[in-house]
């Protein structure tokens, strides 16, 4: 028998969290102040935007979905949305897997998906929690509280 995959299993049920939250703010909008940071690879397969935007991305791409973004679509394998480049409006088509971090800076919660290869060459996959750290009482107010990771590996045997 082989051993459970618990990497690939939580690679899913947090792709499925990011599914759920991205399809209630397609049907009902982004309430108070949430809003999200979503980077990806731009090479990865299904991954579909402008020639310009690949060029001047060519690795990865950090998307904000805030104040202004139409068309929200969301599928079982990833969403589309158009977005706002100065001015000039553009498609994008994100499949989940190209995703790399997910954050909602406004209750200070992220993901962040990492791929490394293991010994036999298959794709492992290492998910981390950003978790926020402790605000600072004698900070600035327009400081931002840093964000601490935790790995998730640590729970995998």
């Amino acid at each position: 028998m082989t051993e459970i995959d618990y990497g690939r299993m939580m690679h899913r049920a947090m792709r499925s969290l990011i599914r759920e939250v991205l399809s209630e703010v397609a049907a009902s909008g982004l309430p108070g102040q949430h809003h999200f940071f979503i980077t990806f690879d731009t090479h990865a397969e299904g991954v579909d935007i402008a020639d310009w935007l690949r060029e001047r991305y060519p690795d990865e791409m950090t998307v904000v979905m805030q104040h202004w973004f139409d068309d929200l679509e969301v599928t079982d394998q990833g969403f589309s949305v158009t977005l706002n480049f100065g001015d000039a409006p553009e498609r994008l088509v994100i499949p989940y897997d190209a995703i790399q971090t997910f954050v909602d800076p406004s209750v200070e919660f992220g993901l962040r998906f990492e791929s490394h290869d293991a010994d036999d060459d298959e794709e492992d996959g290492t998910i981390e929690e950003i978790e926020p750290a402790p605000m600072d009482e004698n900070a600035e107010p327009d400081e931002k509280a840093e964000a601490e990771v935790v790995s998730l590996d640590s729970f995998r045997k």
